[in-house]
């Protein structure tokens, strides 16, 4: 049996196991989605959301790409993040990053990598804001990890300059932002950040005026 003819058989056995468990399980998963988290992750295969937060299916919106990015450019991300705070209403948005992270390795090093030089690029401006900090370590795979963990807190900061996190902050005081970074050798996650829906937690010069915002609500 190929790997290919594993997962299909995987999923009948779980699909299956589910119904055993709860006959009406699919029924409602098929009738709303109303989860209360976005999850920003990385695509690392090891990272998977649900897994790690012991979640069912229906209960994370879930967005990932290479080291867990939220880039003011990418039309995908912010589609996500629109209709998840505007339409799904989510409560909370998490970052979520991971020690030993190959996007964020690659980006410490020289390497031309072809086309992802350009999303690389975004985590080495992190590096540059806190260069002094991850050099300061000795082990390669410390920097690295250090540099996760600015990435996680970097990208919190990108969440809250976007127009679509300030205007549901206007309206509903919600959501709050999480950044957290996973252990792969523990399974564990360790909370980096959280920041309130305050108009005070956003650095000025990224605040929207707020009277112009209502007119969008």
């Amino acid at each position: 049996m190929n790997p290919y003819e594993k997962l299909l058989l995987q999923n009948k056995a779980w699909s299956e196991e589910k119904t055993e468990f709860d006959k009406d399980f699919f029924t409602r998963l098929a009738s709303q989605q109303k989860p209360k988290f976005l999850w920003i992750g990385c695509s690392d295969s090891r990272v998977p959301a649900n897994e790690i937060t012991g979640t069912d299916p229906g209960e994370i919106f879930v967005h990932r790409n290479i080291a867990n990015m939220v880039v003011h450019t990418d039309l995908n991300l912010l589609s996500v993040l629109q209709y998840a705070v505007e339409v799904l209403k989510v409560e909370h948005i998490i970052v979520c990053g991971h020690y030993g992270c190959g996007g964020v390795d690659a980006a410490l090093t020289n390497s031309h990598m072809g086309l992802i030089n350009k999303w690389l690029r975004n985590i080495k401006e992190v590096y540059k804001t806190y260069q002094k900090e991850v050099d300061s370590l000795q082990e390669h795979s410390d920097k690295v990890n250090k540099l996760v963990e600015f990435n996680v807190i970097e990208q919190c900061q990108d969440l809250i300059k976007t127009s679509i996190v300030q205007k549901a902050w206007l309206e509903r005081k919600g959501p709050e932002i999480h950044g957290w970074v996973y252990g792969l050798k523990n399974g564990l996650v360790k909370e980096l950040v959280t920041i309130k829906p305050e108009i005070e937690n956003i650095n000025p010069i990224f605040r929207y005026n707020q009277e112009q915002l209502k007119t969008d609500l």
